[in-house]
């Protein structure tokens, strides 16, 4: 027994899965539209969670009108079946449309036929179901938790205890406690596999504290350069030859609302600096206290 497949054409299969273009700028491996709101354009609820605010009163805007327009010709169709409004007046219907799609019920106007009584029910019934799915788009895009956290522009590699280390710092600008904040950093190389395949390859960095009980200032993260570190004899050239990238991730819960926020970052082969270190922004007064500068963060200076 003979199965045969069926071939797809190059446009049916764009169609199902369509092309994702890669870029290579400013030593960045990017995903063109990765996260972009309009690449949900598919998927109406994502849509609806990721357009910009104006986007999304807008789209708001639009649907209330035409639905009011759309009734509006409908009670234009049933004749005079509106009390009080006046015949073929579109605005009449319009504002009573609007009237009955928010549960207003003025009195002015009512209807007085079985037919606009039916549209008024289908009105009605559509107002509830559509007042709730907007009530939940609007809650669902303000209770999302986010998190204001900073990561120095540059990433170094600097001598710490002897050892070559790789080196940024984060720090919390919303001023409050994110309880056990964890980070986790991937390196991201072209890579050659023994069999000549070509692959792009995660390593996960070590670092020397990959979580915190509590982040509230800064935290500087610090991964050893040592024999078993997938930058052990890596040369800025090789750097940028393979493309890496270093992927940051940082999650924890944030005290105020309770919730889970994450925070990621990247660096490219050419934000990271060798043989400089950061400017420290840990500061005394005279009176023994501690501040920190946050002017300085993303300032280093050159090994001597």
């Amino acid at each position: 027994m003979k199965i045969r497949l069926k071939r797809l054409s190059r446009k049916q299969r764009e169609r199902l899965m369509p092309r994702i273009h890669i870029k290579v700028q400013n030593g960045h491996f990017e995903i063109v539209g990765l996260g972009a709101w309009y690449s949900y354009w598919r998927e109406p609820y994502h849509l609806l969670l990721t357009i910009p605010w104006t986007g999304f009163l807008g789209l708001i805007c639009i649907f209330y009108v035409t639905i009011n327009t759309v009734f509006a010709l409908a009670y234009l169709a049933g004749g005079d079946c509106i009390a009080n409004a006046e015949p073929g007046s579109f605005l009449d219907v319009f504002f009573f449309s609007v009237q009955t799609l928010a549960s207003i019920g003025y009195g002015a106007m009512y209807p007085k036929t079985i037919y606009a009584n039916t549209i008024v029910t289908i009105e009605a019934m559509a107002g509830l179901m559509g007042i709730a799915m907007i009530t939940g788009l609007a809650f669902a895009r303000f209770s999302r938790p986010t998190a204001r956290v900073m990561f120095s522009r540059i990433a170094v590699i600097t001598p710490y205890e002897g050892v070559p280390t790789l080196m940024f710092r984060t720090a919390n600008q919303r001023r409050n406690m994110i309880i056990e904040a964890q980070m986790r950093v991937y390196l991201m190389r072209d890579e050659v596999s023994a069999e000549g395949h070509f692959i792009r390859r995660f390593h996960e960095l070590k670092l020397l504290r990959n979580q915190t009980p509590g982040f509230a200032l800064t935290w500087l993260a610090m991964h050893v350069i040592d024999e078993s570190s997938p930058l052990y004899g890596v040369t800025p050239e090789l750097l940028i030859q393979t493309h890496t990238m270093l992927m940051v991730s940082l999650s924890g819960i944030d005290e105020t609302v309770a919730q889970v926020v994450h925070a990621r970052h990247s660096y490219g082969s050419n934000d990271i600096l060798w043989n400089n270190q950061f400017v420290d922004i840990m500061h005394h007064t005279p009176d023994g206290d501690r501040y920190i500068d946050y002017s300085n963060f993303h300032d280093v200076l050159p090994l001597d």
